[in-house]
């Protein structure tokens, strides 16, 4: 029993773990967009941003999840999206909201005198980005970062709201034969891995020790 056990958390951890890498494949770099659309000049631009990520940030991801899943058949009786695809568009538009967030507060925590001074010497926007304000950002962001990075590891748990089978889904379907135990064999491969991400941000923060903030 054990070892059906094992397997079958196995299959959903995989599952987990997909979730888990394109979600953040595809929201990092779509989060600094954001941000960086955020903190536009252009208006128009910045506010339909600002409005989009509060809208985002300010409902559950179980409801975005949904209306990615059902909204586009419903609404315009379009055929219903893969539900593991359903899962990863609707992570990445939540994620990518909450990384841009993160991204804006460490880009603009940076003194005005660097970019002015950098200016000054000749440099381009992109290379005061690149050479002078980035390295400082990545340090000042991989607090929140790994604390939002360690929440999508939960979070991958509300696949199964559309039947999409991770590992919390796997373990649930034993309680139908009467077994508790999986439920708690399934905490066990969350506290590992969130272990394992926690090590690895630790040593990222004292390899960054070094570059003062």
């Amino acid at each position: 029993m054990f070892w059906t056990v094992t397997l079958e958390l196995l299959k959903g951890f995989a599952e987990t773990l997909k979730i888990f890498a394109l979600t953040l494949v595809f929201s990092l770099p779509l989060g600094l967009v954001l941000s960086f659309f955020s903190m536009s000049k252009f208006k128009p631009l910045k506010y339909l941003t600002k409005i989009f990520i509060w809208i985002i940030r300010g409902t559950p991801l179980m409801l975005q999840l949904l209306i990615v899943y059902f909204g586009p058949g419903l609404i315009f009786g379009w055929d219903l999206m893969e539900r593991f695809n359903a899962v990863i568009v609707a992570f990445v538009i939540n994620y990518s909201c909450y990384f841009s967030e993160i991204y804006r507060g460490g880009i603009e925590s940076i003194p005005k005198g660097q970019i002015e001074a950098g200016l000054v010497l000749g440099m381009s926007k992109s290379q005061i980005f690149f050479r002078v304000t980035l390295l400082q950002v990545v340090k000042r962001i991989v607090p929140p970062m790994s604390n939002e990075i360690i929440t999508l590891v939960k979070d991958t748990s509300l696949a199964r709201i559309i039947a999409v089978y991770e590992i919390i889904f796997m373990g649930q379907n034993f309680i139908k034969s009467g077994f508790i135990w999986p439920l708690f064999y399934t905490a066990a491969f969350y506290l590992i891995f969130c272990g394992i991400l926690t090590v690895i941000f630790h040593w990222a923060e004292k390899k960054m020790s070094y570059f003062e903030v």
